[in-house]
């Protein structure tokens, strides 16, 4: 979570709902220097004249402990106010915090509100948070259909959690018929961006011969890099590849492993 509200901020800023106002800026600089007591001095007042931007970022103080005692149901009181005023990136944290139960009790019906609520504006992690719920039956009818179109609508956005998830419903033939092939299209996409499950999920599908062409070689090397993330399937199925791999072969995926590089879409 605290993962989650270290990248919220920079959402936050890309999800401005109005002109900011005097001091919003010059807190914004001092969030990005480390001085977190200022931010709030120039925050607050804003925030409690019912600037929606304001409020999302004094909530992420709260949140994170930043500048005052680390609170969830203070940072959630204001992130539910700037929610209500349709800031997206807010929607999307109130969604979140609901889902999980910090700050307030637990309440999937209550987060897939809140993700709808940002997901409509097009906020991709949103859209993937509420593919996620429909997919598992949380607080909302399951609809493998539905859940298909939330994770691509954020996997077109490129975000590799929904990519990841996508390729899973074309795995599984949930929501779409089984395909195999268009699941590593989305493994992939995800899997270049580093994204470790996605890296063990291609993997297989290389090792299996299963929508590619069976590789060994390919396989090896993307169990490697999600085995280096701490996947411990990846590392046990790069064990066991490599038993059926040549001297030639283990070094060539080595290598390629070694090599490689994420890419951000």
């Amino acid at each position: 979570m605290r993962k989650l509200l270290a990248a919220a901020f920079f959402c936050l800023a890309l999800c401005l709902v109005a002109p900011a106002q005097a001091g919003f800026d010059e807190g914004v600089a001092a969030y990005l220097r480390g001085d977190y007591a200022t931010a709030l001095r120039l925050w607050r007042p804003l925030a409690e004249q019912g600037d929606a931007d304001a409020q999302a970022r004094l909530g992420l103080l709260y949140g994170l402990g930043k500048g005052v005692p680390q609170d969830d149901a203070e940072a959630m009181k204001w992130w539910h106010k700037a929610a209500k005023q349709g800031h997206t990136g807010a929607q999307y944290i109130v969604g979140g915090f609901y889902h999980r139960g910090k700050g307030v009790p637990q309440d999937y019906a209550e987060a897939v509100k809140w993700y709808r609520e940002a997901a409509e504006q097009g906020h991709a992690r949103a859209q993937s948070s509420l593919g996620f719920m429909y997919g598992n039956g949380w607080g909302i009818t399951q609809d493998y259909a539905e859940a298909v179109k939330w994770y691509r609508k954020a996997a077109d956005q490129g975000l590799a959690p929904a990519q990841f998830n996508l390729g899973l419903m074309y795995g599984n033939g949930q929501g779409v018929p089984q395909d195999y092939a268009e699941a590593v299209k989305w493994y992939r996409k995800a899997a270049v961006q580093g994204y470790a499950d996605a890296q063990l999920n291609l993997g297989v599908r290389y090792d299996n011969g299963q929508g590619v062409p069976q590789d060994y070689v390919q396989a090896h090397m993307w169990y490697n890099l999600a085995a280096a993330k701490g996947n411990q399937t990846a590392r046990k199925n790069r064990d066991i590849v490599a038993k059926k791999m040549t001297p030639a072969q283990i070094a060539e995926a080595q290598r390629l492993a070694r090599e490689w590089r994420p890419k951000k879409p």
